[in-house]
């Protein structure tokens, strides 16, 4: 079994591959912004990689977490099979039923809503 940081960098390859754009824009970033930041320009370039993985996964209506599974996942069903036992988890953390929880945050099989982002 992989462990969770070994299969987010993995996603995050994936993701890149998948976006050349985003990649030639990481690739043409300006050193003086990350001077700027007190930030060296590989660490710069990792946080912009971040936020724009984040804002992907927004525009699809997941969480970040839920890119990461959907991108390294075997099959769609493996996918939703994990991303219902980590809302699960949450849900037992939360001291809330499935149930309920499901109620709350519109998840459930064949959900992809990400919780939060149902007006309540």
């Amino acid at each position: 079994m992989s462990q969770p940081g070994d299969n987010h960098q993995l996603a995050l390859d994936r993701f890149l591959n998948d976006h050349p754009d985003v990649a030639a824009e990481l690739d043409t970033l300006n050193p003086l912004a990350a001077q700027a930041k007190g930030e060296t320009l590989a660490h710069y370039r990792t946080e912009r990689l971040h936020e724009a993985f984040e804002a992907h996964a927004e525009h699809l209506g997941l969480f970040a977490w839920e890119l990461t599974l959907k991108l390294t996942a075997d099959s769609p069903e493996s996918y939703e099979a994990q991303r219902l036992e980590v809302h699960k988890e949450v849900a037992q953390m939360a001291g809330l039923s499935w149930t309920e929880y499901c109620e709350l945050y519109d998840v459930g099989p064949g959900s992809s809503q990400a919780p939060g982002s149902v007006a309540h």
